[in-house]
C-alpha cells in the first residue's frame, strides 16, 4: 500500500482527514466491526481525495489493511465516500504475479497432440529463402515448393546445440564421465549434416540408453561398440634399436 501519513501531519484537506469515523462506518458495507483495527493513517491521492487505511483483523490478512476512499467538492464540507477495498501492506503475504500459461509453460509440459499457436516472430526461425548457411536447403526444393517456409536461424541453431550439449547426452552426464571411449569412435554414432554434424549424432545401438537421441561426439556409455574388445595381437616383437640416439654424448669438435 502507499505510504501513510499520521492525520496530524495533514494540512491541505483537514475535512477530509478528520472523518474517521464515517470512514469506519462505510466499512460496515463490506465487513464486521470486530474485522476492523485501529486507524493506521491516511494517503494523499490528489486534490480533494484522501484515504483512511484501518488495519485488517480477518484471519489470514495479517498485513493487509481495509482502505476508504473519500472525496469532497470545491469549497464544500460534505465528505462523500468513492470507493472501499482491501489492500495489502509492504508486510502482506500476497499471491505472485502473473504469469501468462505461455511464458510459464515447459517444454515437458506438452505432448505430442497438443497443438502450439503459431509465433510469427519467433527468432529461432527465419524464412527459408533467407537462409545461406551450410544448412541452407537446396534452393531448387524451394523453388519448386517443396521446401518449407522457415528454417532455423543461426540463433536458433546456437540454442539447440548448447541445449543439446549441456543435455544428459552431453560430455558431462554420469554415463560420459564412467564410459572409456567417446561416441565419436563408436561405430553406432550415425552422424548429423550440416554445421551439426562437427558436434553431434544419433546413437543407433539398440542397446544403448540413448538409442535413436541426439547425443554429442564426446558423449560415452556402456554400450559402445568397442566395449572389452581384444587388444590387438603385435605382428612382432620390437627389438631394441641398435644404435640409440638418446645415448650418444655429442662432444664439442677441437680446432
Amino acid at each position: 500500500m502507499t505510504r501513510l501519513v499520521p492525520v496530524q501531519t495533514v494540512t491541505k484537506e483537514k475535512t477530509l482527514a478528520q472523518a474517521v469515523e464515517p470512514a469506519r462506518d462505510a466499512l460496515f458495507d463490506i465487513t464486521t466491526p470486530d474485522m476492523i483495527g485501529e486507524h493506521v493513517g491516511v494517503v494523499l491521492e490528489g486534490e480533494r481525495v484522501l484515504t483512511h487505511a484501518f488495519t485488517c483483523l480477518l484471519p489470514g490478512y495479517v498485513g493487509w489493511y481495509w482502505a476508504v476512499t473519500q472525496s469532497r467538492a470545491p469549497r464544500s464540507r460534505k465528505v462523500t465516500v468513492n470507493e472501499l477495498s482491501l489492500k495489502p501492506g509492504a508486510e502482506a503475504l500476497v499471491a505472485p504475479d502473473w504469469v501468462p500459461w505461455a511464458d510459464r509453460l515447459e517444454p515437458e509440459d506438452i505432448s505430442g497432440t497438443e497443438p502450439l499457436p503459431y509465433r510469427d516472430d519467433d527468432p529461432r526461425l527465419v524464412e527459408g529463402f533467407e537462409d545461406t548457411s551450410d544448412d541452407a536447403d537446396q534452393l531448387r526444393e524451394f523453388e519448386l515448393g517443396l521446401g518449407r517456409a522457415r528454417v532455423l536461424s543461426q540463433e536458433g541453431r546456437a540454442e539447440t546445440f548448447n541445449r543439446w550439449y549441456n543435455s544428459d547426452r552431453g560430455p558431462n552426464s554420469p554415463s560420459a564421465r564412467a564410459a572409456k571411449a567417446t561416441c565419436s569412435t563408436c561405430a553406432f554414432m550415425m552422424l548429423m549434416a550440416g554445421s551439426a554434424r562437427s558436434l553431434f549424432g544419433v546413437c543407433a545401438n539398440e542397446w544403448s540408453p540413448d538409442d535413436g537421441k541426439v547425443v554429442s561426439l564426446d558423449h560415452g556409455c556402456g554400450a559402445h561398440s568397442e566395449t572389452d574388445a581384444p587388444k590387438q595381437r603385435k605382428l612382432w616383437d620390437q627389438s631394441d634399436p641398435v644404435l640409440d640416439d638418446a645415448q650418444i654424448d655429442v662432444a664439442e669438435g677441437t680446432s
